[in-house]
């Protein structure tokens, strides 16, 4: 190949998950010169299969994982103030159940929870009569009290895509469909074959992160070959998706005899989700699916605590993901640590180009982790990403109804449902994605629903998406809520620009 073709960078990452978005976006900021390949979409595997929650893990108390929980407590707020419209306050309704966790250890957790990171923006902690509306119809009768306590949400392949996004803008190319296929150490740089759609180009790299999630192994591999790696335990995730179960924007968290705990929490509307398992994985974690055993399992969680039994075959879709934990020899799956380790590596004399790759995280601490990350590899700058908002999050957080009324008078034109549902996805990016409208012929061709062309303009524009599932399965959700004959003129719309 021509060394023309050879681009050099200062910082290559491998893998267009959370933590490979957070550290081109930081990077980026820091005058760094960035490439980010992904050899499927931005967040196609572990990042948006997540049980979507930025939260301090509570159950990580009980294995004394403090300073997990205070670094991810103290990550909520500052995430939801850069990010306020995809990331927002939840109330969830922990149930006291004779046999299982005490009163006494829900109420030390739960005190520890309010107060381990300075909780500032979100209500705390309140006990709760389980017997009174809405609860007492919703759940089983044995259950008279609970807790109720504050985490968030949030989109989570929306917040892989923004930051690529953001990282972009100043600056970084990301490349999707892009897998690297060798890396090979020199002198003072690394040497990446990258390829895409069959096509083999090369770029140089003064540093190299490997952030590939459940592939992170196989990178290491290819970089050091003849070296052993096996630093991952690899655990299935997986959820199901209910027609909604309950009423009430409040969430509940299980407990499980087994110890471990299921979320029943609102979802897109109309549905309730549902999970997660912990299941140990081997495979190939591009294709997994949930198994009969999960989905038992998740349903038997649920059945335990809501008046209304519900099985398998009543839910209308599910999803799985591997989480790439770090193996710390636990004998359970759900007490690994959450927590993110590094290795390092500089070459056999310890002065060569550096390798960092990344074991375990998890959402809430995907921005502390590319901090972490960037010193460790030696990059100075002003740390900047904790006040600076993504995309469209230039969002007052306690403002953001304020916002969308204004929405709904600007574009009066939609349903307010439609300018909710815009205003939650893009934020002040909205005026992007709707431009000068001033009715629904001026968006361009009606895919079904409330999903336009100029809605799918934008996002290949400006998000990365290239296949009618990048939109309808990660920049959105809305597979749950449009029909076959819409998804299908996405697909076509897309075949179109092929």
């Amino acid at each position: 190949m021509d060394s023309t073709d050879t681009d050099h960078f200062d910082l290559l990452i491998i893998g267009g998950g959370i933590n490979g978005a957070g550290i081109a976006r930081d990077a980026a900021g820091r005058g760094l010169s960035v490439c980010l390949v992904e050899k499927d979409d931005l967040a196609s595997h572990t990042s948006s299969a997540s049980t979507k929650l930025v939260h301090g893990g509570l159950r990580y108390l009980e294995h004394y994982e403090f300073r997990l929980v205070r670094e991810s407590l103290i990550e909520r707020e500052r995430l939801l103030t850069i990010a306020p419209h995809i990331i927002w306050p939840l109330r969830f309704v922990l149930p006291h159940d004779q046999g299982l966790r005490p009163k006494w250890m829900l109420r030390l957790g739960l005190f520890l929870y309010d107060h381990l990171g300075g909780r500032k923006l979100l209500p705390p902690t309140r006990s709760v009569d389980l017997t009174a509306p809405p609860h007492g119809a919703i759940l089983e009768e044995r259950l008279t009290r609970g807790f109720e306590y504050s985490d968030c949400w949030v989109e989570d392949s929306r917040l892989v895509a923004l930051n690529c996004m953001d990282a972009a803008e100043r600056g970084a190319d990301i490349r999707t469909r892009t897998e690297c296929v060798g890396l090979e150490r020199g002198a003072d740089r690394w040497t990446a074959r990258l390829r895409h759609e069959g096509e083999e180009s090369t770029v140089t790299a003064a540093r190299v992160v490997n952030a590939a999630g459940p592939w992170v192994d196989t990178v290491l591999g290819r970089a050091l070959p003849g070296e052993r790696h096996q630093n991952l335990r690899l655990v299935k995730g997986s959820h199901l998706i209910f027609p909604k179960l309950f009423e009430g924007e409040h969430c509940y968290i299980f407990q499980n005899r087994d110890g471990r705990i299921v979320f029943a929490i609102p979802y897109e509307r109309d549905f309730t989700l549902v999970g997660t398992t912990d299941v140990s994985f081997e495979g190939d974690p591009g294709a997994i699916a949930i198994s009969d055993e999960e989905a038992r399992y998740i349903c038997a969680a649920a059945n335990e605590y809501l008046a209304r039994d519900v099985s398998p075959e009543d839910a209308v879709a599910s999803y799985s993901g591997v989480r790439p934990l770090y193996d710390d020899r636990s004998e359970a799956n759900s007490t690994v640590t959450r927590d993110y380790e590094f290795e390092l590596d500089r070459g056999e004399d310890g002065d060569g180009p550096a390798l960092l790759s990344i074991f375990g995280g998890k959402i809430t601490t995907y921005r502390k982790l590319a901090e972490h990350a960037l010193g460790e590899l030696g990059v100075g700058g002003r740390e900047w990403t904790a006040s600076e908002p993504l995309p469209g999050g230039d969002i007052d957080p306690g403002a953001f109804e304020v916002f969308v009324r204004a929405m709904e008078v600007r574009y009066s034109f939609l349903e307010p449902a439609t300018v909710r549902r815009l205003a939650r996805a893009y934020g002040t990016r909205i005026d992007a994605v709707l431009g000068d409208a001033e009715g629904t012929n001026d968006l361009g061709a009606h895919m079904g629903g409330d999903l336009y062309a100029a809605e799918l303009e934008y996002l290949v524009a400006q998000e990365f998406a290239r296949s009618a599932e990048d939109v309808l399965k990660r920049r959105s959700k809305l597979y749950l809520h449009l029909d076959a004959e819409a998804q299908a003129r996405v697909a076509a719309w897309f075949d179109s620009r092929a």
